[in-house]
Order: C-alpha cells, then sequence, then structure tokens
C-alpha cells in the first residue's frame, strides 16, 4: 500500500460510528484510505478502511456493501484478515450519509507489495509458504461461496508473527457493481493479475482467484508479471488466446503453476488441488527463510510529525505514543544509546549460524527416500496405476497413496489422465500422495431453450451454445405449428436438460402439426349429439337436411366425407339429416274433367292410373282428397258422365 499523502491526515481525529478514533494514516489507493484507529469501546488498536466518497450515493454499491461485509464478518479463517465492522460515518451534512467504512484486524507486518516495493525478492521456497497459506485461505473462501476477484500483493498482508491474511474479500465484488469508476478505469481486479473470464462478461469463479494468485507467486520471484500487454485490453486478449509460460526459474514450482495459468477456467486446478501441488513441490526445496516483511510504513499525527520510521509498525491495543517501540519481527528497533560489547553481536551470529546449520543438516538427514512421478498424463486410469506400480517397484522403498479426481476436459477422452498432482517427473517422498486427474469428458454447456423456433434457428443456436444439432423425430402436436420445435434432449440425458458436454449431438422434436381426425359414423345419431362429437374432435360441421324414408327425421342419415376418412383438424364435415319420407297431401280433383284432374295430380307429384268408369267429370279420387301420401304414388280417379 503506498505511503499517505499528506491531504489525508486531516483525517486524524474523526470518530466513526461513534467508537473508531481514526489515529494516524496508514496508506491510500484508487478506492479507499486506511487509517490506524482506536477502538474505544474495546480499547484495542484496529485498521479502518474509509472507502471514496463519491460510493456514498451509489445505492447500487451500498446495498452490496452492506452484504459483501455482512458475509465476509463471518469468513473466519487463519490466513484471512478479521472483518471486526462496518458502517457509514456521518460528514456533517445534514440528510446525507459520509463515506462507508470498514473496520479491520490491524496487521503490522506490511503487504506483499510493500515487501517487493523494497527491492526485496522472495526465493522459491519463500513463494511456497506465501502460496500455500493464500491457497488455504481460497480454498476456505470458495468453500463457503466467496470469490474474491482481486488477488494481488496489495491484498496479501501480513501480521507481526508473519502469518499471511488475504484482505478485501467482498470489497471487489461490490465495487464491480458500483456506477462510479476508479481513476485512470481500470478493471476491477487489477488487470495485471486478471484472469481472462473476467473481462468477457461470463461467469467468474475460485479459479480466477487461482490464476491471479500464480501470477503473484511469479512476480515475488521474478520481480515480474508475465502476459501483461501495453494495455488492459490487450492483457486479458493475450490471456485469453494461451497459457501463461512460467519462467523457468521458478523451478519445482513450474509444473505446479502452469496448470493454473490455463486460459480455460475448467482446466485449471481449484485451490485445494494449488495447495497440494505446493507442498508437494515443498518437498524438493530447502527449508524458506523468514520473510523480509516490510511493516506499516510511515504513519503521521494530526500534526504532520512523524510518528514512527518506516522500520516501525503499530501493535494492537497500543497508545499512539507507545508505537515506537514496537517493531516488526525482523526489522531493528530504536534504542536509546547504551554501551555495547563488541563480542557479543559475534558470539550471537555465530549461535544463530550453528543452530541454521545443524537445522539444516537435520532436516535433510531425515528426508525420506523418494522416487520420480511417471508422466501418465494421456493414458487411461489402468495404465496409469500400472506406470506409477512400475516405478514404484523399481524404486523398492518408497510407497505412495493414489487418489482420483475429475475434471471436464475438451481435448481428453472420458477416463483419461488429463495431469497428475505433483505434475509428471516431480520427485515424491515415500508417504506421499499422487492424484489422478480423469477427464469426465467434455466442458458442460447451458442447453438453451428452443421451443417453436424452427429446425434451422435451432440449428444456429446449438451452435452458438457449442452443441450440434442431432436426430430430428418428427411428432404431431395440438399447439405448436407444424416444422417448429416442441421439445429437444437426448438419450441420456432426457428431455430438456440444463447442461450437457460440449459438443454433444441434441435430438430435436419437430411438431407436424395437430394429429389428423377420423370422420365418426355418426348413421342414426340425433343432430345435436353428432354436431357436438364433430365439434369435440376440432372440425367444423355444416349440417344438410333430405328426406328419408328408412330415418328418422331429426337423425344422421350420412356425413360427408364418409366416416373412417381422416381428415385435418378444423377440417368441414358435413351432416346429412334425415327430414323423414315425403309425404302429400291428395288435391281435391272432384267435380273437374279429367284433363284438369289429371293436370292437378301430377303437378302435385302423383302418378294418375286409368280411370274409372265412363263420362268426363271426376265424383271421387282413390285416395281421397287430402289424404297424405308418399310423393309419386298413384291415384286412382272415377268419372261420371
Amino acid at each position: 500500500m503506498s505511503r499517505s499523502p499528506s491531504g489525508i491526515a486531516d483525517q486524524v481525529g474523526r470518530i466513526l460510528g461513534d467508537r473508531y478514533r481514526l489515529v494516524a494514516p496508514i496508506g491510500t489507493g484508487a478506492s479507499a484510505q486506511v487509517h490506524l484507529a482506536d477502538d474505544l469501546r474495546l480499547g484495542r488498536r484496529v485498521a479502518v478502511k474509509v472507502l471514496h466518497p463519491a460510493l456514498a450515493s451509489d445505492e447500487t454499491f451500498l446495498r452490496r456493501f452492506r452484504a459483501e461485509a455482512r458475509s465476509a464478518a463471518a469468513l473466519s479463517h487463519p490466513n484471512i484478515m478479521a472483518v471486526y465492522d462496518w458502517g457509514q460515518g456521518a460528514n456533517g451534512i445534514e440528510g446525507t450519509d459520509g463515506e462507508p467504512y470498514l473496520v479491520l484486524e490491524l496487521l503490522s507486518g506490511g503487504s506483499l507489495r510493500s515487501m517487493l516495493d523494497a527491492g526485496n525478492r522472495l526465493t522459491v521456497s519463500q513463494a511456497v509458504l506465501v502460496g500455500v497459506e493464500a491457497g488455504r485461505a481460497l480454498e476456505a473462501a470458495h468453500r463457503n461461496g466467496f470469490v474474491h476477484r482481486d488477488i494481488k500483493p496489495a491484498n496479501l498482508l501480513f501480521g507481526e508473527d508473519a502469518r499471511l491474511r488475504i484482505a478485501d474479500f467482498g470489497l471487489a465484488r461490490a465495487l464491480s457493481e458500483a456506477a462510479w469508476t476508479e481513476p485512470g478505469h481500470g478493471l476491477i481486479g487489477t488487470a495485471r493479475y486478471a484472469a481472462p473470464e473476467q473481462a468477457s462478461g461470463g461467469r467468474v469463479d475460485g479459479k480466477a482467484d487461482v490464476y491471479a494468485l500464480a501470477l503473484v507467486l511469479i512476480e515475488a520471484v521474478t520481480g515480474a508479471v508475465p502476459g501483461v500487454a501495453d494495455s488492459a485490453l490487450a492483457t486479458i486478449r493475450l490471456r485469453a488466446e494461451a497459457p501463461v509460460p512460467v519462467p523457468a526459474e521458478l523451478g519445482p514450482l513450474k509444473a505446479v503453476l502452469e496448470p493454473a495459468l490455463q486460459p480455460d477456467p475448467a482446466r485449471r486446478p481449484d485451490a485445494g488441488a494449488l495447495v497440494e501441488g505446493l507442498l508437494g513441490a515443498a518437498r524438493q526445496l530447502a527449508r524458506p527463510q523468514p520473510l523480509p516483511l516490510a511493516g506499516l510504513g510511515e504513519l503521521r499525527t494530526a500534526d504532520g510529525a512523524d510518528d514512527l520510521d518506516d522500520d516501525r509498525t503499530a501493535i494492537p491495543g497500543r497508545a499512539a505514543a507507545d508505537l515506537t517501540t514496537h517493531a516488526v519481527p525482523g526489522t531493528p528497533v530504536a534504542e536509546a544509546p547504551r554501551r555495547r560489547r563488541w563480542w557479543r553481536p559475534v558470539l550471537a551470529l555465530a549461535v544463530v549460524a550453528a543452530i541454521a546449520t545443524g537445522g539444516f543438516l537435520l532436516w535433510r538427514s531425515v528426508q525420506p527416500p523418494a522416487a520420480t512421478v511417471p508422466d501418465v498424463a494421456g493414458q487411461t486410469e489402468e495404465a496409469a496405476r500400472a506406470a506409477i506400480a512400475a516405478v514404484l517397484a523399481e524404486a523398492g522403498d518408497v510407497a505412495w497413496e493414489i487418489t482420483t479426481a475429475e475434471e471436464h476436459s475438451d481435448g481428453v477422452a472420458p477416463g483419461v489422465v488429463i495431469r497428475t498432482q505433483p505434475a509428471g517427473d516431480s520427485s515424491l517422498d515415500d508417504g506421499g500422495t499422487v492424484r489422478l486427474v480423469l477427464s469426465s469428458g467434455p466442458v458442460p454447456v447451458d442447453v438453451p431453450q428452443l421451443e417453436r423456433f424452427t429446425v434451422e434457428e435451432a440449428a444456429s443456436i446449438l451452435a452458438d451454445h457449442q452443441l450440434a444439432q442431432g436426430d430430428l423425430i418428427d411428432v404431431h402436436h395440438e399447439d405448436i405449428p407444424a416444422g417448429r420445435i416442441v421439445t429437444w434432449g437426448t438419450a441420456d440425458a432426457g428431455e430438456r436438460p440444463a447442461q450437457l458436454p460440449k459438443g454433444t449431438a441434441v435430438d430435436l422434436t419437430v411438431s407436424s402439426g395437430p394429429e389428423p381426425r377420423t370422420v365418426p359414423d355418426l348413421t342414426g345419431a340425433p343432430r345435436a349429439e353428432a354436431e357436438a362429437d364433430l365439434r369435440e374432435l376440432g372440425l367444423s360441421v355444416v349440417a344438410q337436411e333430405e328426406f328419408n324414408d328408412d330415418v328418422e327425421a331429426g337423425r344422421v342419415v350420412r356425413t360427408d366425407p364418409p366416416a373412417g376418412r381422416q381428415v385435418e383438424r378444423g377440417a368441414e364435415v358435413t351432416l346429412v339429416v334425415s327430414r323423414g319420407p315425403d309425404l302429400v297431401a291428395v288435391p281435391d280433383v272432384v267435380g273437374m274433367t279429367y284433363s284438369d284432374a289429371y293436370d292437378r295430380l301430377e303437378a302435385a307429384g302423383f302418378k294418375v292410373a286409368p280411370p274409372k268408369g265412363s263420362g268426363n267429370r271426376v265424383v271421387k279420387t282413390d285416395p281421397e282428397p287430402g289424404t297424405r301420401i308418399k310423393r309419386g304414388s298413384t291415384v286412382t280417379v272415377h268419372l261420371r258422365s
């Protein structure tokens, strides 16, 4: 963390939340100022991070800040900075709120950033120590649903006991939803340490933190962050195209960090696997020397006078005046002049050297026997176990536990080894564990919704989601038009799966429209009943009446199309309904001449039999006038002269 500018010294003496009195500025960054503070209620020293004033008016940020602060306060782990409290300070303007702030554990050893800025570089052994402690913190946080999103040297802090803590859990996520932008419009999650997915708009999980930690460890040893281009955008693009190379000077860490710097998050180890790899590499390294802690740096009091030199730091629970009497482990502390004896330093150095040399020799002498882990990537589990067994048989006095884990891989067939942990060609002590990371097939991708799209549209959508079109299956559907998708899936995953392995062929069930209807046999059915049956089938009904000697009036004579014929839903069916027999009343032709009577009866639809009797006038008819008989029947007329 950079040294405090003189402007933030004006905050000294301010009391936040009626409890936290700001004693001295520690440092400032793009989004916050950090102060040494007194907890007036509990009588202890804390660090207070006061966020940028512009954030006080950002409701989106404040909502996320409160949620994240509350959750982060519940995170408890030896390697995670404790969050004691949070709030929003008054700014003296009526009706408005001041800057949000966090109350944090005071860590007097400074940050990894300040350590590196002081010109220190870590040995590979020291980098392993930092990586293991940071990795354990990340593993615990990820297990509880937290992703840090901004792992960088400035967020790796040390207590006076030299134990590492990760700071700012939850803050990066809150800042990412804020309406304001950091000076310089930088990425949330410093671009130099960002995983490629952090700028792609995709889902960010704990693998992004693993990626960033790997970059931090490389920088801690080499002094430079690899895979950095001229701009943040170019850096992200570069990292999305290829793995970041790990310099050879990382020694046995090279094989551990290379998988963590893959562009595809699915191919990276999680935090727990990274820690296992680091511990495996530690067996090949000398015991690390103590870390060169940088301390808190310069603290200033309200009047601007230096309260502490750069190599001194604050101890929780001490008054401001007492700060000068305590130092970070490994750094000098000013003392009152006193008489020195020249031989004491020499004797002390000799004792330290003897202890260190003896401890080193003892440590080396008790190292267990070891063997080289074979490179079995690309082999089946059975073949890999056989190769490991052959190595152990040749070594004779070495035994390992073999475990397995599964991981999705686009380029490795299911059941085949992707890599080992420790990596192939690494040395592993007797009693160690070799983890075979086996492919569980391609990375799963979300399956899109396809209902009611055409086949062509569905095929394009599947391709966009890195899936393929499978078989087409036709089904009738009452509601979905012909040629559009009804459902989709695979034989193994069933219908409408949420996810499928990348590249899977998805079978499409396509509507061929409503199922055809079979015209029922309605002969003799009452008209109303027949009409209801046809409409229930989704058919249109037209009624037509006709005389019928055999079918009772009001009942169906036949249908058109006839019974048994298949028609489309909505087709028109004609119901031919009986009006009964065609009966006509015999007209009254009595008194008419035979000729007129003949014409009248024939016009009424009757046949006229040869007359009976002689004469020219009709005296009666058979049947009698007014009798209703079938049209076309024969009527006999009787004549008289």
